[in-house]
């Protein structure tokens, strides 16, 4: 009883407090506004998730900008639906559709291989794609389904294209990684011992450990690129409460009283995408890295965060289990 009042109960209230918490500061601040960017002609994009949603409108902002925009998805036909839409409407610029499917770390593999024998450059690469509150589930490679998705299948992906992303930044223009972190990380625990949560099972636990597993990993891998002098920079977004499909895993009261709320209080899709479109491609952003950003601001993120011990600690255990030499 005690364990499960631990361990499923209390990340239950902290997360629900969190989210009370993000919509009061909605109510009485005005979203983000993106100012306007310059032209990125000849850049070319990754952006994970990107068939709807917030990623969606990343994909199109970036497009309309002049990039080539690789849209990463598990679904084809959106997939192929979202590259269309986005071409029809934006006269500069490219976007396509690939697959992959971020809980198999084959599928990671099969698309960074086959993005790199296409020989392109990449200098933006947004670890967007994510799931929320799903019921206890595993990844194709035994992992739990939140810590696979949202954290593991992006620290592989960004790990095989990080040389890639070194050769096509400069200093001056550096190549950037964005990290779709939220404001529930404030409330995560992570369990080295149990990352993937088998002692007792909780979705609100899950969802906020995998999000502050982003956060310890942009901070680490930006002093990592810093030490070494390469011109990539790692920051991590928090968009808010954003209106999504994400949300369709509250519990059932929280989906009730959700709806009223969602049309007054939430941020749409594209205001939710400003701060990471900024982060991406604003030269305000050039050069600065192992930021944690919200509403167009960079802020502090939870104390614990910037724990340079865990940080390392969990890039060696995550280097293991996606099967990753340590650098």
């Amino acid at each position: 009883m005690l364990l499960w009042l631990k361990a499923v109960l209390v990340p239950l209230v902290r997360l629900y407090l969190c989210g009370v918490k993000v919509l009061l500061y909605q109510m009485f601040n005005r979203p983000f506004t993106l100012p306007v960017l310059s032209k990125q002609n000849g850049r070319v994009a990754i952006v994970t998730g990107g068939t709807r949603g917030m990623g969606f409108e990343t994909a199109r902002h970036l497009t309309s900008l002049g990039m080539h925009v690789i849209i990463a998805g598990n679904e084809r036909e959106e997939g192929a639906a979202a590259a269309k839409k986005i071409n029809e409407e934006c006269l500069e610029g490219k976007a396509e559709f690939v697959f992959m499917d971020l809980t198999s770390l084959k599928s990671v593999r099969q698309f960074a291989q086959k993005f790199a024998e296409r020989c392109l450059p990449l200098h933006v690469l947004v670890n967007n794609a994510g799931t929320m509150l799903v019921p206890e589930g595993k990844t194709e490679d035994g992992f739990e389904f939140h810590f696979g998705l949202n954290y593991l299948g992006h620290f592989l992906l960004t790990n095989l294209l990080l040389d890639l992303l070194k050769r096509s930044g400069q200093h001056g223009c550096c190549s950037r990684i964005v990290n779709m972190s939220s404001a529930t990380h404030y409330v995560g625990v992570l369990d080295m011992d149990d990352l993937n949560r088998r002692l007792c099972y909780s979705s609100h636990g899950a969802y906020s450990q995998s999000k502050l597993a982003l956060v310890l990993f942009t901070y680490y891998l930006q002093e990592q690129l810093t030490a070494g002098g390469f011109p990539v920079t790692v920051n991590a977004v928090d968009p808010g409460m954003v209106d999504t499909a994400l949300y369709n895993n509250l519990l059932s009261l929280a989906q009730i009283l959700k709806k009223p709320v969602a049309k007054i209080l939430f941020r749409t899709p594209a205001e939710g995408a400003s701060t990471v479109i900024y982060t991406a491609a604003a030269s305000e952003m050039e050069g600065l890295g192992g930021c944690y950003l919200y509403n167009g601001q960079k802020t502090q993120s939870l104390d614990l965060s910037y724990n340079s011990e865990l940080q390392a600690k969990l890039w060696k255990k995550s280097c293991e289990l996606v099967g990753l030499q340590e650098v």
